[in-house]
């Protein structure tokens, strides 16, 4: 079996800038709830699609927001968007996927832990995270936990990391603590660029084993004495910043990897929604239900 992943979030986010306008008999803007819930019944309908979970951002900010004040927040969430977060994740379960809304923690960190729990099961042959967010990498391990980008329809395994970053996946928080992930609010520090981070984490995989000393650095680095001192200067900032970066795997999710498999739509509550927000095309397709 395989094991879906999803980034409630992100997805959410696509939808939004993705598709038009669409209001609910109240008036309430659904557009992107409307558009989310299509992509995700594409998916539910491909071969070998059988266990599906979804995380969402219940709200934004998490427990990194305490431990730094420039991590992500809602201010430049716009508030149609933002209204339509709950909605979202309604919809999931009205489809019959299991939600899991994140409130202390981040979506990101409840899909690390479900691959901590579950992709050294014997019965799972592979899980897809499905989200195109550089800080999943981290989670990637050969071609068993891999990152689908569904837009592009491109798929990430431990190969394609290297080939992409030029670093193994454990050294992804290091390399965002360096270069910076202006999504989530980390500056990462100066002058240290995407090639010459990937050069040094490439031979030493983690700030804390970097020398200190650039001339003990078995590798060639343009401008290494410069980046040596600036990473000696900021390595209080640097640790916080990989502590951001770096994915809990400790999220108590509640459900058994059973719970997980998708049956088909439960109709009654699928019906029932549809009526709320105004969906009745979508009602009206011709959809999996579950078996009564």
């Amino acid at each position: 079996m395989n094991l879906h992943l999803l980034d409630g979030t992100y997805e959410l986010f696509r939808a939004y800038y993705a598709v038009p306008s669409l209001k609910a008999p109240d008036g309430q803007e659904v557009g992107a709830v409307h558009g989310l819930v299509q992509s995700v019944l594409a998916l539910l309908g491909e071969a070998g699609v059988s266990h599906v979970a979804c995380a969402f951002d219940h709200v934004i900010k998490s427990f990194r927001n305490d431990l730094f004040s420039g991590y992500k927040t809602d201010e430049a969430v716009p508030a149609d968007l933002l209204a339509q977060f709950e909605l979202a994740e309604r919809a999931m379960a009205a489809i019959g996927v299991v939600v899991w809304p994140m409130i202390e923690f981040e979506a990101d960190d409840a899909l690390a832990s479900a691959v901590a729990l579950w992709s050294d099961q014997p019965q799972v042959e592979q899980v897809v995270i499905c989200s195109p967010d550089k800080d999943l990498a981290q989670c990637v391990k050969g071609s068993k936990v891999v990152c689908l980008d569904r837009r592009r329809r491109q798929l990430l395994d431990e190969d394609g990391v290297r080939l992409k970053f030029g670093i193994s996946p454990p050294s992804i928080p290091d390399y965002l603590a360096l270069v910076g992930d202006p999504a989530d609010g980390i500056p990462g520090l100066p002058k240290w660029g995407a090639k010459c981070t990937a050069l040094v984490l490439s031979q030493y995989a983690h700030l804390e084993d970097i020398p200190e000393d650039s001339t003990k650095w078995s590798v060639k680095v343009r401008g290494s004495a410069t980046l040596a001192a600036i990473l000696a200067s900021h390595s209080t900032e640097a640790l916080l910043y990989k502590k951001l970066a770096t994915l809990r795997r400790d999220v108590p999710l509640l459900v058994q990897l059973d719970d997980l498999a998708w049956r088909g739509i439960p109709r009654p509550e699928f019906e029932a929604w549809c009526e709320e927000l105004g969906f009745k095309r979508l009602r009206s397709r011709e959809l999996r239900y579950r078996p009564n």
